[in-house]
């Protein structure tokens, strides 16, 4: 399976990592770390040094509860970072917003992939994502807003509903002019999901992959490993392998993490295994 994103064509029969780099004050794990830019490029680099495949920047927290971010806040934080390591590294950059405006401006800036928990429903990020011929657009499904979301999520049936507004969101970035081969879904790990949900959906992976585009999955230190281990944040690593692992096993093509050399490794471990003939 093959992804356009900007310049490159990159083959997903090799799962690939993606390192997220939150440039907020408020990101559940790591706020706060890399507000200054000159850190947040060093992280930046540390992380492709480590095998990263691709860069998330996000400048707005999408944790529950979190405060919105008004659009030029957000494009200070996120532009100066994209541009330097855009110029620093040979792997796609990728922004995670969903406002019109930051695409525009984090596209401009050399990024090549637009990360959208919202998938383009925003007023003007449809049109903005398409105003390029080429960058990459990962379309997530996320119950309710991140302020609200986990107050209460209901589901008759979750994979059903998520791959139904996943097809639907695919529809519509076709029918504005993004090719296929341009996109990537996200059944949202945690957005408006109540732990038997995001197992379900992780189990459901081969079903998911019958969309016809490549599937990522983040899932790296999220509250449901609090859940099922009783684990802090800054303890879940090996948790966040053990669902790395199972993705990629479950047909994930692209893992985005906050611990990238470690991935890398169990990412790899398992490509060879299911390559080996191994399935579930």
């Amino acid at each position: 399976m093959l992804l356009r994103c900007g310049p490159r064509t990159l083959d997903l029969a090799i799962p690939r990592v993606m390192g997220i780099l939150n440039v907020t004050p408020d990101s559940f794990s790591d706020g706060g770390r890399f507000v200054d830019v000159a850190r947040a490029v060093e992280h930046g680099l540390a992380m492709a040094a480590a095998g990263a495949d691709f860069i998330d920047v996000g400048g707005e927290s999408t944790r529950p509860g979190a405060r919105d971010v008004g659009e030029a806040e957000e494009i200070e934080r996120v532009v100066p970072v994209i541009a330097a390591l855009t110029a620093a590294v040979d792997i796609p950059v990728s922004i995670d917003t969903s406002k019109a405006g930051v695409i525009t401006a984090a596209l401009n800036a050399g990024a090549s992939m637009v990360n959208d928990v919202r998938a383009l429903q925003e007023p003007g990020a449809l049109e903005a994502t398409a105003a390029s011929p080429t960058a990459a657009i990962c379309l997530m499904h996320m119950q309710g807003a991140p302020r609200t979301m986990q107050h209460d999520p209901r589901y008759t049936d979750v994979v059903a509903e998520v791959g139904n507004f996943l097809r639907a969101r695919m529809a519509a970035c076709e029918q504005a002019g993004i090719a296929r081969e341009r996109i990537v879904v996200d059944p949202g790990i945690g957005f408006g999901k109540r732990l038997e949900h995001n197992l379900a959906l992780l189990a459901a992976l081969p079903q998911l992959r019958g969309l016809g585009v490549p599937v990522l999955i983040g899932v790296s230190r999220k509250s449901m490993l609090g859940t099922l281990l009783g684990r802090g944040v800054e303890q879940r690593l090996a948790g966040s392998l053990a669902l790395a692992t199972a993705s990629v096993l479950g047909g994930a093509s692209i893992l985005r993490v906050h611990d990238v050399g470690e991935t890398v490794d169990a990412v790899r471990a398992a490509a060879a295994l299911k390559a080996a003939g191994f399935h579930i």
